[in-house]
C-alpha cells in the first residue's frame, strides 16, 4: 500500500486533475489524498470572514460565484452532458451547506464545516472522473468517518487505524481510494480540521494508520531544496535528507512540507517521497531515517519572530528559574523557538504573539524585560554530530557582514539556529548560498531551479 497526497495545485483545474489521474496509474493499492482545489480554501476562508463581520450578502454572492466556477470546472473535467449534471449536484450539496449558514450568526464550529467543503467538493469532482470517464475502479472514503482528533485536539491515532480498516474492508476487490486531506471530526464528533497544510499530516497519519510502503507528497515543486528558491536563483533539490533535517526545515520555513507531516511517518519508519506533479519525471526528495554525511544540506529561513530577554541577578545560582520562565509560556500555550543564557539573562523567541502583552506582564515579576520584533531565524541543517567538519565556523565566516542576535548550535546533530534582523535575511541567505552550496553545486553538476 502507497499513500499519494496531492496538493492544491496538483489538482486546481480540470487539466491538472487530468494529470493526476495519469499518475496514480498503478497495479499496486494506493490512498490518493487530495487537498482543496488551489484558491478554494483562501475563498472559503475570505466567505467565513464576511459572515463572521455580519455581511451576508457579500458572503452570498461571494460563495455563488465559487459554485459557478466549480461548474464550469465540472463541465471541463467530465465531457458527457450527464455525468457533468450529476457532479453539478453533488456540488451543490456542499453549497447548499453554505448557503444555510449565512442565515445565522456563524460559529467557529460553523466556520469548520464551511472550511471542510474545499476538500468534499475536489474529491467529489475527482472521484466521478475516474469513475465515470475512465472507468477506474475507485473507491471514495470519506475522511470524517475516520479521521479524529482526542480530547487534546492531537489525532487519534488507534481510532483511525480502526476505522480506516473498517472503510477499506468495505470496498472489497478495490485497490484505489480516494480520501481527503485535512479534515477530521473532534473528539466530540464535530467537523474539524488539521490547520492550514494539514493535508500533509492526514496522508502521514493515513500512511501511519495503513502500515504503508511509502507516503509521496506531490507538489509544485521537485523536492525541498538546499534554500529558499522564492529569495535565491540556482537553488536545487536535495536527494535525501533525515526524518529529524526534514522536520527542522520544515518548521523553520520550508514551504513544501507540513512542520508536523513527518511525524507519524518517522514514528512508524516509513519513507516520504516529495514529488512534482509538473515534472513527474524528477527524484524528488526522500526523507527516511538515514542521515548522510554533508554537514551542511540546506537552510531554510522563518520570519515574524520576536526575541525576549529577561535579566535578573536573582537567576545566578538559581535552580528553577528557567522552569518558572518556561511555565509562563506554557500557560499562554506559546511555543518557544530559540534559546540562549547567561548567568544573569536568558533570551528566546517565538513566533505566536497573540498573548504577548499578558506573557511580558508576568515575566516582569522575575525581572528586566525587553522584547524585539521583526526578526528572522536562519537554520541550517546537515549531519552535525560531533561536529567533525568545521560547519559551524564556514558558516560564521560567511556570515562575517551579517549582525548576528543569537546563535543556538549544539542541541540537535542537525541543526544550527541563527537570529537576524529581517531585513538583512536575503542578504544571509545569498551569502550562505555563495559560501556553502555554490562549490558544490557545480562540483556535483546537481539540476537548478530559479525562481
Amino acid at each position: 500500500m502507497k499513500v499519494l497526497k496531492f496538493g492544491g495545485t496538483s489538482v486546481g483545474s480540470a487539466e491538472r486533475m487530468r494529470a493526476v489521474a495519469e499518475l496514480i496509474k498503478a497495479q499496486e493499492p494506493r490512498i490518493v489524498v487530495l487537498s482543496a482545489m488551489s484558491g478554494t480554501t483562501n475563498a472559503l476562508v475570505a466567505i467565513a470572514k464576511l459572515l463572521f463581520e455580519g455581511e451576508i450578502t457579500a458572503a452570498t454572492s461571494q460563495t455563488e460565484i465559487l459554485r459557478q466556477h466549480y461548474h464550469m470546472v465540472a463541465k471541463e473535467l467530465l465531457p458527457d452532458a450527464a455525468v457533468a449534471q450529476e457532479a453539478t449536484k453533488l456540488l451543490d450539496e456542499s453549497f447548499k451547506t453554505i448557503f444555510n449558514l449565512t442565515r445565522t450568526p456563524l460559529s467557529a464550529s460553523g466556520e469548520k464545516v464551511i472550511l471542510a467543503q474545499g476538500e468534499l467538493l475536489s474529491t467529489q469532482l475527482f472521484h466521478l472522473y475516474l469513475t465515470r470517464v475512465l472507468g477506474e475502479q475507485a473507491a471514495l472514503l470519506p475522511a470524517l468517518e475516520f479521521m479524529r482528533l482526542d480530547h487534546d485536539d492531537e489525532p487519534d491515532a488507534a481510532y483511525i487505524r480502526e476505522h480506516l480498516a473498517t472503510q477499506l474492508a468495505a470496498h472489497p476487490g478495490h485497490h484505489l481510494f480516494i480520501t481527503q486531506g485535512y479534515i477530521c471530526r473532534s473528539a466530540e464528533g464535530f467537523i474539524d480540521n488539521l490547520k492550514r497544510g494539514g493535508s500533509d499530516y492526514s496522508a502521514s497519519l493515513i500512511g501511519a494508520a495503513a502500515s504503508a510502503e511509502e507516503i509521496q507528497i506531490w507538489t509544485d515543486i521537485d523536492g525541498l531544496h538546499n534554500n529558499d528558491p522564492r529569495v535565491v536563483e540556482g537553488t536545487y533539490p536535495i536527494r535525501e535528507l533525515s526524518f529529524d533535517e526534514a522536520a527542522e526545515l520544515a518548521y523553520f520555513g520550508a514551504k513544501i512540507l507540513h512542520p508536523s507531516s513527518v511525524l507519524p511517518a518517522r514514528e512508524h519508519g516509513i519513507p516520504v517521497r516529495l514529488l512534482n506533479t509538473m515534472q513527474p519525471e524528477a527524484p524528488g526528495t526522500l526523507i527516511s531515517s538515514k542521515t548522510g554525511s554533508e554537514a551542511i544540506k540546506a537552510v531554510a529561513a522563518k520570519d515574524g519572530l520576536t526575541a525576549i530577554r529577561i535579566k535578573s541577578s536573582r537567576m545566578l545560582l538559581a535552580f528553577g528559574f528557567l522552569r518558572s520562565i518556561f511555565d509562563v509560556f506554557e500557560r499562554y500555550r506559546t511555543p518557544i523557538d530559540m534559546v540562549t543564557t547567561s548567568e544573569v539573562a536568558v533570551s528566546l523567541t517565538i513566533d505566536d504573539s497573540s498573548n504577548l502583552p499578558a506573557i511580558l506582564e508576568e515575566l516582569r515579576r522575575f525581572g528586566t524585560v525587553e522584547i524585539d520584533t521583526d526578526l528572522t531565524i536562519i537554520c541550517l541543517v546537515g549531519n552535525l554530530v560531533q561536529e567533525q567538519h568545521g560547519a559551524a565556523g564556514q558558516v560564521f565566516d560567511t556570515l562575517r557582514d551579517v549582525p548576528l542576535r543569537m546563535i543556538s548550535y549544539g542541541g540537535s546533530p542537525n541543526n544550527i539556529s541563527i537570529l537576524i534582523n529581517t531585513t538583512d535575511k536575503a542578504r544571509a541567505l545569498h551569502a550562505l548560498n555563495d559560501g556553502l552550496f555554490r562549490r558544490e553545486q557545480a562540483l556535483t553538476n546537481a539540476p537548478t531551479q530559479g525562481n
